[in-house]
């Protein structure tokens, strides 16, 4: 639609309107067609490496059973002329230790081989598409028990160039329609647009001239007529109301003679207050402005001073390493040009440079690591689009990725969450702000403490989702506490910490999934972080 104050004839508004109504309806019809042809090719091809995969794991069972990798070799040279099949791999799960192993597997010609896939076998078994190539795992069962599992990696270059084949054929007869509707639609406004500007000009005329005696001409199109009589109308009521007019705006001046010297004082007044409020209000933006740039002014400089605290420490044990190393080097030379270099001077210098070079090392290493942990500051909100969650499984699998560090003292975490619990929301930011506050609380509050206790509890109230998470550490520092979302705010600094956390879990409460997170630092001991953040609805 044009912006206020556009202006579109009724030609081009008349060939945009046919054209967008044919062109949607054109797009939504090739669409839809589009989008149910691809979903089911799409479903043929899986469905295909998916019975390819069940005949691998039902012929697979006696090659594991009996360890026979030549046997099951031969079979999976057979799929060559399957040319949706780029790789087969055959994995088998030992029967004493239970851990799953490569056992065989099959390239199709000139196609590379790839890396085992044993980390990303796990159920659902579910095929999973990933750039031009699909991923089908299947189980091996021999009497209800899993054997192992068959991997298949199938192609889909024929299915996109079918797709596009068919977007380029779709598009081609779309734009052929657009076409012939374009042409039918420059004859039907040709018969309208004439009459319509003849009356244009008309009227052009009347508002120019003031001459309102011209009447509009009668034309072929009813409604056309009905605006032509609407408007002859129009003009004998304008020619009655100039003369009524006349009359009363001789009325009108003698009135106004009087009203415009009160109307004089008071703009006068009016103007001098104005005037004075005007001055206050660019005072006050003054003032305004000037705190705000020293608040961020302020922010910058505390900013600045814990990444140079933070990098400077490795940095300069960095440098010192490399100096050290560059003095050795250079006694190390002056031996050698005198010829003086003996075999104890050269082993001492070699002890010395490997030494040195491992303090270069860790001090780059640990740079790496600062810097690592100031890129993950920055909240990207949009690569992760909203999906429905189970909370209480997502609180689980957290718990159960934190395992070994929970469990080496024995540290007890309690979920109150109801376990068919379903939210609308981003899993991986909240996943990692659970991380986050777990981790804190290991490091921090339960530095001294074997057996600690962590709470986190889940309500839903009016379309939000609460997150009460508590611990019984030691609890926040009383001169942090106002400042624990800031960046580079640690109790450990020199031993490791680089005071990103709590602010890393602040960005994405507030930017990754738009809620708020506060600190109830009533209590003396342990933490309470209360998280409340939108959801679209609950199953």
């Amino acid at each position: 639609m044009p912006r206020y104050g556009q202006t579109i004839s009724i030609k081009k508004a008349l060939i945009r309107t046919v054209i967008l109504i044919t062109a949607f309806c054109l797009f939504l019809s090739v669409s839809v067609s589009t989008y149910l042809d691809i979903a089911k090719q799409r479903t043929i091809t899986i469905n295909k490496l998916t019975t390819y995969a069940d005949i691998i794991a039902f012929n697979a069972q006696v090659s594991l059973l009996f360890d026979d990798e030549n046997t099951e070799n031969k079979r999976l040279i057979a799929f060559r002329a399957v040319k949706e099949i780029k790789n087969i791999h055959i994995y088998k799960i030992d029967d004493f230790t239970n851990e799953t192993s490569f056992f065989t597997s099959y390239n199709a010609p000139n196609t590379p081989p790839i890396p085992v896939k044993i980390n990303k076998i796990k159920a659902p078994f579910t095929p999973e598409s990933i750039g031009n190539h699909i991923d089908v795992i299947r189980p091996i069962m021999f009497e209800g028990i899993i054997q192992g599992y068959v991997y298949i990696r199938g192609d889909l270059s024929a299915l996109n160039a079918y797709i596009k084949d068919k977007l380029i054929i779709d598009i081609s007869v779309a734009f052929s329609v657009l076409i012939v509707v374009f042409i039918l639609s420059l004859r039907i406004q040709r018969q309208l647009s004439n009459p319509i500007e003849r009356l244009s000009t008309l009227v052009q005329g009347v508002s120019k001239n003031k001459n309102y005696d011209i009447r509009a001409p009668h034309v072929n199109v009813l409604e056309l007529n009905q605006l032509s009589h609407s408007l002859n109308v129009l003009f004998s009521r304008t020619q009655a109301q100039l003369e009524r007019q006349k009359k009363d705006e001789q009325e009108i001046r003698l009135l106004n003679q009087n009203l415009e010297e009160k109307v004089n004082l008071r703009t006068i007044a009016l103007k001098e207050a104005n005037q004075e409020l005007l001055n206050t209000l660019e005072r006050m933006h003054q003032y305004q402005n000037q705190i705000v740039e020293n608040e961020k002014m302020a922010s910058l400089g505390q900013m600045v001073a814990g990444v140079a605290h933070e990098v400077n420490t490795p940095i300069g044990l960095g440098v010192t390493g490399s100096t050290l190393l560059k003095d050795k080097l250079t006694e190390i030379k002056s031996a050698f040009d005198n010829k003086t270099l003996t075999s104890k001077q050269l082993s001492r210098f070699i002890d010395d440079g490997i030494e040195n070079l491992e303090l270069v090392y860790r001090s780059l290493n640990r740079a790496a690591e600062l810097i690592s942990s100031f890129k993950q500051v920055d909240v990207n909100q949009d690569t992760e689009s909203y999906l429905m969650i189970n909370i209480n499984d997502l609180i689980n699998e957290v718990l159960l990725s934190m395992k070994k560090d929970i469990n080496l003292n024995q540290h007890q975490i309690i979920i109150e969450c109801p376990e068919s619990l379903y939210i609308q929301s981003k899993a991986e930011p909240l996943r990692q702000i659970l991380e986050n506050l777990i981790e804190n609380s290991l490091i921090h509050a339960f530095d001294e403490i074997t057996s600690g206790i962590i709470t986190i509890k889940v309500v839903i109230d009016e379309g939000q989702c609460q997150i009460n998470y508590t611990d019984n550490g030691k609890g926040v520092p009383r001169n942090i506490r106002n400042r624990i979302f800031d960046p580079f705010v640690t109790t450990r600094r020199g031993e490791g910490g680089s005071g990103l956390g709590m602010h890393l879990v602040y960005n994405l409460v507030t930017q990754a999934i738009k809620g708020r997170i506060t600190l109830n630092n009533t209590s003396s001991t342990g933490v309470n972080f209360i998280i409340t953040f939108p959801i679209d609805g609950r199953i």
